[in-house]
């Protein structure tokens, strides 16, 4: 399976454990200058900037170890952008978590949530 049809099916699967979980989706990809959030959710008075993580295995590590320090760094600069574009600065308690989602044979996913897995 190609790497990026893979993510995109593993964002699919992440969304949906994360709506099963209770969360409320408020944007999925979202995009400015400084990088990118692959969700952004609302679980109560928690919003969560989620990175998704897909694999086949951990033969290379885990997903989340590929969540490195450059990486966080440009997740919190877009939350920070998130934030500032939607008047939420100070409003909302927020928090970094990371999925990862593993490729099942026969098109199932296994999801693991890490709530906050790292802070700004």
């Amino acid at each position: 399976m190609h790497n990026q049809i893979l993510g995109s099916q593993g964002e699919q699967a992440a969304a949906e454990f994360l709506q099963q979980h209770g969360y409320v989706i408020c944007a999925r990809n979202f995009r400015v200058p400084v990088g990118e959030i692959d969700i952004i959710a609302k679980a109560g008075e928690v919003l969560a900037f989620v990175e998704v993580k897909t694999r086949h295995g951990s033969r290379y590590g885990t997903p989340a170890q590929a969540v490195n320090y450059h990486k966080q760094q440009k997740i919190i600069q877009t939350a920070k952008w998130y934030l500032r574009q939607n008047h939420l600065e100070d409003r909302c308690f927020c928090r970094f978590d990371v999925l990862e989602v593993y490729a099942l044979p026969g098109n199932k996913w296994q999801v693991r949530h890490l709530p906050g897995a790292f802070e700004s």
